[in-house]
């Protein structure tokens, strides 16, 4: 299965694992959530892009507290038109920025109603001319509700594949064409899934889990970390 990228300018960053020993990192992760998915709630691809815009700089735990009556009325680009921008920012006002994140979920149903018919467009450059969806959520969307081989770099992809050395990178566009380019196709629809819930809850930013990593062995991170007491 080809992987969706655009080719880089410059060189990349070289990885700092072989791909024998990135495989195995993917083959770790596996055994941990052999069926790993987003921790966001959604019913359709729709609901989706909303659910992922309305996330950024803010935790899947507040957008599901936030979307859970919305999602039950709305569940298309028609219904959110309808109920409006004044009414949407009622039910998503306990998350960051949601004045502007209102405005654009509103923009973007517009967008979708009228130039694609209410559906949601399965390639990336359309899925990026809606409002307040960038190159993040384009790919989640991709992945998770069309099941195309992206890799969607967050803060948490990030700082894993630098620290690991898997596929290190100066910002996120060149971390995301490194992980395609060294991510096996066995694994490449469930990686950004794996290495997201690793990053969340082991691979955490401040003071990492190494004590109790299944990949700790295999990471290049100098700074591994001790179990307190020991």
């Amino acid at each position: 299965m080809k992987a969706l990228a655009k080719k880089p300018k410059k060189k990349l960053p070289r990885p700092k694992l072989t791909r024998a020993k990135i495989a195995e990192i993917y083959k770790h992760l596996q055994t941990l959530d052999p069926h790993p998915k987003t921790e966001l709630n959604y019913s359709n691809p729709y609901t989706l892009v909303v659910a992922v815009a309305l996330s950024a700089q803010s935790t899947d735990v507040g957008v599901n507290k936030a979307t859970k009556a919305l999602f039950g009325k709305i569940d298309n680009p028609e219904q959110m038109l309808e109920l409006g921008e004044d009414k949407l920012k009622e039910h998503i006002k306990t998350i960051g920025l949601y004045k502007t994140k209102a405005k654009n979920v509103i923009a973007a149903a517009r967008r979708l109603v009228d130039v694609y018919g209410g559906q949601v467009p399965e390639n990336r450059d359309d899925l990026e001319s809606l409002a307040g969806v960038g190159r993040k959520t384009a790919n989640v969307v991709l992945n998770t509700a069309f099941g195309q081989p992206t890799m969607a770099v967050d803060t948490h992809i990030f700082r894993v594949s630098n620290r690991t050395g898997m596929a290190p990178g100066k910002n996120p566009l060149e971390v995301e064409l490194n992980l395609i380019r060294v991510t096996p196709d066995a694994y490449i629809l469930n990686a950004h899934h794996w290495l997201i819930l690793h990053g969340r809850y082991t691979c955490v930013a401040r003071t990492p889990k190494c004590y109790n990593c299944i990949i700790a062995n295999i990471c290049k991170f100098k700074g591994k970390t001790k179990a307190v007491g020991t």
